[in-house]
């Protein structure tokens, strides 16, 4: 099992409406329906991916999540999905906010290129990197748009995103409970999965007031300042 499984299947509380983009061969879909009994349903661009799923028994659909989120209905789930793959989008932005239209809370894990090996791949050898999280050469990787912790916090503001959760998960080593906005795990965080919602939502009622996956708690948002008169 995938380490980012491990703890997604942590986060999704049973009996779930699931849309799982960028789903592959349905191995996360499976593992849910399976151990939480979840509604899924799965968005897959390549034939391959869609035929496996279907051997599976899953539903699923052929199509691009660049593209396709828009024709989903707004809150159609209670969690949308993206394992790994944000980085691959053309439009991470759009696809980002379309997470939190259609479902209640995304479930993201992005790689973080601010991590120490990336900085030490680039300083010492002024090569593109290759870590655990990002395992191919620069001409043939399918990322396109690689971004640091630090910048995927940043937009999460930009769009009133709550993060509700944050663990630093490493190969081979259980995930880490941590605050993504501490500058120090912008280097230690080799990826990065989160728990998102709308900051104009209340959170829902299964969540409770704490970090997911441990005791290591959010910064709590600032109660606006009484205006001068």
């Amino acid at each position: 099992m995938r380490e980012d499984f491990a703890e997604i299947l942590k986060l999704v509380r049973p009996n779930a409406r699931v849309l799982d983009i960028g789903c592959e061969d349905g191995a996360l879909l499976e593992l849910l329906t399976r151990e939480k009994n979840v509604d899924g349903q799965g968005l897959e661009i390549s034939p391959e991916g869609v035929a496996a799923c279907l051997a599976r028994g899953l539903a699923v659909v052929q199509g691009d999540g660049d593209r396709d989120l828009d024709h989903f209905p707004s809150r159609a789930f209670d969690y949308a999905i993206l394992s790994k793959t944000l980085q691959q989008m053309r439009e991470p932005r759009h696809v980002l906010s379309e997470l939190l239209r259609v479902a209640d809370q995304a479930v993201v894990s992005v790689p973080n290129f601010g991590h120490w090996k990336v900085r030490w791949a680039l300083l010492s050898r002024g090569r593109m990197p290759e870590t655990g999280a990002l395992p191919e050469p620069w001409y043939s990787t399918p990322n396109i748009h690689l971004c640091t912790l630090r910048d995927f916090v940043s937009l999460c503001d930009a769009l009133e995103l709550r993060i509700d959760a944050c663990a630093s998960l490493a190969e081979g080593k259980p995930a880490r409970p941590i605050d993504p906005r501490q500058p120090i795990e912008n280097w230690r965080a080799e990826t990065a999965l989160f728990l998102l919602s709308r900051k104009t939502e209340p959170l829902p009622a299964a969540v409770p007031q704490q970090n997911l996956f441990g005791e290591v708690e959010l910064p709590k948002a600032e109660a606006p300042k009484p205006r001068r008169r």
